[in-house]
């Protein structure tokens, strides 16, 4: 195997409970000393640069591919020989192919679908992640909703009278319907807590903390719920419509019925489809008498003969409705690092721990642009954002500022999409800016490599039709008033045959056909690059350098623009966002701060996005801001775990549903948590995200429990806060090793 020479990592220190395991010692080391033993921060380049003169002088060889633990952590088997790797290579595809809408089936399977009773359809799975089975955390008895938000003597009246199937008796279903409540957080609730009452009612799994039995007037005994009248009040002035407190980009559910029902008009979208095709056989005929028409006269001058005819073909065409230069203004600098859109872990609860944690901008996990527009609750679901995610992101001017940036219009939360067709990506867009007002800015999402969405046209197919790319683009910067657009893309579609940098020159100055015909440019105000193709997907380490190539053409493009301006091909300003500054973002194998600085210093691009890098470790945005590793307890990684699980309960809810909601969640995002190695354990420095350890113990059990590949662990986890799980709760790991069974029961 190759090797690399790395730094010697600094000895285990001991770890306290209320702190991270950095000492002072090695604070000194790492940042310097000043007069009186305080500690003076170096820069983060310098840091970075450190570590890299510290590893050339220490000559020390790592193995490539194996994170290497200190001996004294090491488990041996018998015989005193050290155990190998734990388990298999990772396979991360699993993360984004584990949805049954992501998944085909075999189309001989389907012959006699039509011969499938009305009962087999009406059980069918929907939403995410229905090619796993989770069972079922339901109540053993239900109660009726008539009875769930009301005092036991004076309920709701029950429509359905006496031919409801749902308990109605509220003492049975407290005694014997439902599991005994939850004592985490002093036995309190926390919706309740939020909200000032719990709109779960009976229901929640926390009632005895915001319920009492009271006395009558007639000497009966009364169940009742309690609410907080301050909380309540100061609850109800940040609810949502669907009163969801510090929610925002909540669809009401008769928007998303207009929606199913086609009741809801997108007349901008028509507008710019009806321009579309109006003038497509005008440029279609433009392009057909060009080709003929310079055979003919050749001896002409050809420079204005293509002058007078791409100025013939400008005044065919009539104004489109809105104009990229027309959006809000957007910002990206070293101060600005990104969380990535992730499939299922990119939910609202996650986004919102590391957002605490120094996350300044945020995407939504990627969503269908066909459902959005259907109104399908799953999907808008995903556009939820918590209150701190509209708020301003970090600006320190380290990067290039447009003209009229206002930091204070700014906010985090960004919605990526994904669409094969002009029509369906503007509709999209139109509905998303219509009814979800706090959105930074709309991204196409034409990096993901999953079969079924490429073989539709979305996803990566894109990157092989880049004229269809660039009408997507173009088409929805003219529907989205003031939300900028963006695109993530990768490489390419295969291996060993980059197409990037001619997409991006395609992007950045438009096609050949656009140009000719005055449409303009795609109007983009970002790239993300993921520097991985298609076919490659995750099996191999980011390529760093191509992307520092195609930054250096944006670079290039940008100088030599004022020579394309003085051709009939200068660049309308009003079709260029920011002023005609494409941000440029890299994407792929970020796992610490020094990753961080070091693609920001070597490939130039304005910010990085960071996507399984936070997934195991979400304080890396901590360790960017503060520009050190930061070596965290078990003790503290537990306390980001019960945040996960408080904020889980909040946003799903604190019933039985709600509780085996957030527990899976949690158990989704423990399949990544569980591969972090802490820094102390480590015998060189810096880690890499592909490394795999061999079987080592932790510095506490805590520690080694969380550093457990076994499912089985991972509940144990998460019964510290969602107590056992219910008896028919199932889960299986979508990242299987030789550790896991095919289906696991909690």
């Amino acid at each position: 195997m190759a090797d690399e020479t790395v730094q010697t990592a600094n000895p285990a220190q001991q770890i306290l409970s209320q702190d991270s395991t950095t000492t002072k010692a090695e604070n000194i080391e790492r940042n310097g000393e000043v007069d009186g033993g305080e500690i003076a921060p170096l820069s983060p380049k310098k840091r970075t640069r450190a570590h890299s003169e510290e590893n050339l002088l220490v000559g020390v060889k790592r193995q490539k591919g194996v994170a290497q633990i200190k001996e004294e952590y090491l488990l041996h088997s018998s015989g005193n020989r050290m155990e190998g790797p734990r388990g298999s290579i990772i396979d991360d595809d699993a993360a984004e192919a584990a949805d049954e809408r992501y998944q085909k089936a075999d189309s001989r399977d389907n012959k006699r679908k039509d011969w499938k009773s009305k009962k087999d359809k009406k059980n069918k799975q929907t939403g995410q992640n229905t090619s796993r089975t989770f069972g079922s955390s339901r109540d053993r008895l239900q109660l009726c909703g008539s009875r769930a938000l009301y005092p036991e003597l004076s309920p709701k009246d029950c429509p359905f009278g006496d031919k409801c199937k749902f308990e109605h008796d509220l003492r049975k279903y407290l005694k014997e319907g439902k599991r005994e409540d939850l004592t985490t957080w002093g036995g309190k609730c926390p919706v309740y807590e939020s909200r000032g009452f719990c709109t779960f009612g009976w229901k929640c799994r926390f009632a005895t903390s915001h319920s009492k039995e009271r006395e009558t007037e007639d000497g009966r005994k009364e169940l009742v719920l309690l609410q907080d009248p301050e909380i309540n009040a100061m609850a109800d002035q940040e609810a949502s419509p669907e009163d969801e407190v510090g929610v925002v980009n909540v669809v009401s559910k008769e928007d998303k019925f207009n929606l199913s029902r086609r009741k809801t008009g997108t007349p901008r979208s028509d507008a710019y489809m009806q321009w579309i095709n109006v003038n497509i056989d005008a440029e279609r005929s433009h392009f057909d008498n060009r080709k003929s028409g310079v055979v003919e006269d050749e001896a002409e001058d050809v420079s204005k003969a293509k002058k007078e005819q791409v100025e013939d073909c400008r005044a065919k065409f009539t104004e489109p409705p809105f104009r990229p230069s027309e959006k809000r203004h957007i910002y990206y600098g070293p101060e600005t690092p990104i969380l990535a859109p992730l499939t299922t872990q990119g939910n609202l609860p996650f986004r919102r721990l590391c957002v605490e944690l120094g996350a300044q901008v945020t995407w939504s996990e990627m969503a269908m642009g066909l459902p959005l527009i259907q109104g399908e609750k799953s999907e808008w679901a995903l556009m939820k954002a918590h209150e701190s995610e509209i708020r301003a992101p970090r600006f320190e001017q380290k990067n290039t500022v447009i003209q009229g940036y206002d930091n204070a219009r700014d906010l985090k939360f960004g919605a990526q999409v994904a669409a094969n067709k002009p029509w369906l990506a503007t509709k999209t867009v139109e509905v998303l800016t219509a009814l979800c007002p706090n959105l930074r800015a709309i991204d196409l999402n034409c990096g993901c490599p999953i079969n079924l969405v490429c073989e539709k046209g979305s996803g990566s197919a894109l990157l092989d039709s880049h004229g269809r790319l660039e009408n997507i683009l173009r088409g929805m910067n003219y529907v989205s008033n003031e939300t900028p657009i963006t695109v993530k893309i990768r490489m390419g579609t295969k291996d060993g045959e980059p197409t990037a940098q001619k997409l991006i020159k395609r992007l950045v100055l438009g096609g050949y056909e656009a140009v000719e015909s005055g449409k303009g440019t795609s109007g983009v105000a970002a790239i993300t690059l993921h520097g991985r193709s298609k076919q490659q997907r995750y099996t191999k380490s980011a390529d760093w350098s191509y992307i520092a190539d195609c930054k250096a053409l944006i670079n290039r493009l940008r100088r030599d623009r004022s020579e394309v301006s003085d051709t009939i091909y200068e660049v309308d300003p009003r079709d260029q966002a920011n002023e005609g500054h494409v941000y440029f973002i890299g994407n792929g194998d970020c796992y610490s701060h020094v990753d961080y600085y070091d693609h920001l210093e070597s490939a130039k691009v304005d910010s990085v996005m960071v996507a399984r890098g936070a997934l195991i470790k979400p304080w890396i945005f901590e360790e960017i801001e503060k520009g050190q590793y930061l070596d965290k307890s078990s003790t503290e990684r537990l306390s980001y775990i019960e945040k996960f699980t408080k904020y889980g309960l909040q946003t799903w809810g604190a019933d039985e549903m709600g509780i085996g909601t957030t527990r899976r969640f949690l158990l989704e995002w423990l399949s990544f948590t569980h591969r972090y190695v802490p820094l102390g354990l480590l015998e060189y420095l810096p880690p890499h995200i592909q490394d795999r350890p061999p079987k080592f113990k932790g510095r506490d059990e805590l520690e080694t429990l969380m550093a457990s590949d076994n499912y089985k662990d991972w509940i144990k986890i998460s019964e510290m806060f969602l107590g056992p799980a219910h008896p028919n709760f199932k889960f299986e790991p979508k990242h299987k090793s030789n550790s896991y069974e095919i289906e696991a029961e909690g």
